[in-house]
């Protein structure tokens, strides 16, 4: 389970990211830089992190018109990023673009290409919310749905959804879809602004492919007795 957990360095305190990542470094694989990660970190932080068998998940949530976001993409695959998210409302030009540029980074460097995710509906988003915001016509699931087609048919490896999510995301996108989901909160640490959430354990038997845990670990007083019970309760359940 140690290689489904993503640690979220939601912090621009480069010294704290140092000790979590030191804290942490046998225990989980997967660590995620997104804005105040990166700003603390830079280009400096893929080395580093590949130096100490890490994989990087850059979370910077690319939206813009297809020739930036096919650049900005391009360059992380160039620096070493094994997971990258662009937001899926940016339409299929802009992550088959941003595809696109992956493939032949990835092709021209000899590296694996990395795991292209599009961002379907931010956790912090209930349907309340949804419907007041968006004024779309559909409901909050079926725009999730809508928006993970899309990033299939555009070619990208999977999502970023909700764990309420995935099981109609399974069923219209299937099994080798990558499903990654944020809003994730132990039954011991507060939900805070996160409003479509599940437990770890949840998110597992729903088929989560990987869980994104952010501050119940890196805000605990003992970040590794976090994470260590983060994992055995995913473990109770495969």
């Amino acid at each position: 389970m140690k290689d489904r957990l993503i640690v979220a360095l939601d912090t621009d305190d480069g010294e704290d990211i140092d000790w979590l990542c030191a804290t942490l470094d046998e225990t989980v694989r997967w660590f995620k830089m997104g804005f105040q990660a990166f700003s603390a970190l830079g280009m400096e932080a893929f080395p580093w992190f590949k130096q100490n068998g890490h994989k990087t998940f850059v979370d910077l949530k690319f939206h813009d018109i297809p020739n930036t976001v096919a650049r900005d993409v391009g360059m992380m695959t160039k620096h070493g990023a094994q997971m990258i998210n662009m937001h899926a409302s940016g339409g299929f030009e802009m992550m088959h673009a941003g595809r696109k540029s992956a493939e032949s980074v990835a092709t021209e460097k000899g590296i694996p290409r990395p795991i292209l995710l599009g961002v379907t509906v931010l956790t912090s988003i209930d349907e309340n919310g949804f419907q007041q915001n968006f004024g779309s016509e559909r409901e909050l699931t079926k725009q999730v749905i809508y928006l993970a087609q899309l990033a299939q048919e555009a070619g990208l490896s999977g999502v970023v959804a909700s764990p309420l999510e995935i099981e109609p995301i399974r069923k219209a996108c299937g099994h080798d879809f990558v499903i990654v989901t944020p809003g994730i909160r132990p039954a011991w640490a507060s939900a805070g602004d996160q409003r479509r959430i599940t437990t770890p354990a949840e998110a597992i038997q729903r088929g989560a492919d990987y869980i994104v845990v952010g501050r119940p670990i890196i805000e605990a007083e003992d970040p590794l007795e976090a994470t260590e019970m983060i994992l055995e309760e995913m473990k109770g359940v495969s």
